[in-house]
């Protein structure tokens, strides 16, 4: 494996972020976006790459001035475990303290992860109403959901 890069898309990834997420959205791991819909949020998003290939990449979507959410995280299978996920969030996190914001929410069935990284727990009554109406009533597991809901201070 060659060194892993970093860095933020451009219209024309969207192709590759499309197909690398498919087999997740297929099990429902993670929502469906739209062509468009990434097109029209493509600055929140950080890509990791091996050489030219997508190997990953998160979305730090911001609900508020002070909240915003770690979302649409993928790791190419053969390239878990190596950190890149890590990276990836770290990256999103320190983006989201040069923006000004106090708290990351990660709603994810990986909480061993997310609390590796400093994130702590929550109930999911606690998370901004807006969030579970845009985005988990696309859900295919709505409204019986089992991923976890995280914060983080920053």
């Amino acid at each position: 494996m060659s060194t892993i890069t970093y860095k933020k898309p451009t219209l024309l990834d969207i192709p590759a972020m499309q197909e690398l997420v498919a087999p997740e959205i297929e099990s429902g791991v993670i929502l469906p976006r739209s062509n468009d819909e990434i097109a029209t949020n493509i600055r929140s998003y950080f890509l990791a790459l091996d050489g030219e290939a997508l190997v990953g990449f998160v979305a730090l979507h911001i609900h508020s001035p002070l909240l915003a959410e770690v979302r649409s995280m993928i790791i190419a299978t053969d390239y878990r475990g190596k950190n890149i996920g890590t990276t990836l969030v770290e990256n999103a996190c320190e983006e989201g303290r040069r923006l000004g914001l106090k708290e990351v929410l990660a709603l994810t069935y990986q909480q061993h992860f997310f609390e590796r990284l400093g994130f702590i727990e929550i109930p999911k009554e606690t998370i901004p109403e807006h969030k579970i109406w845009a985005d988990c009533i696309k859900c295919k597991h709505f409204p019986v959901c089992n991923e976890v809901s995280l914060i983080k201070t920053l």
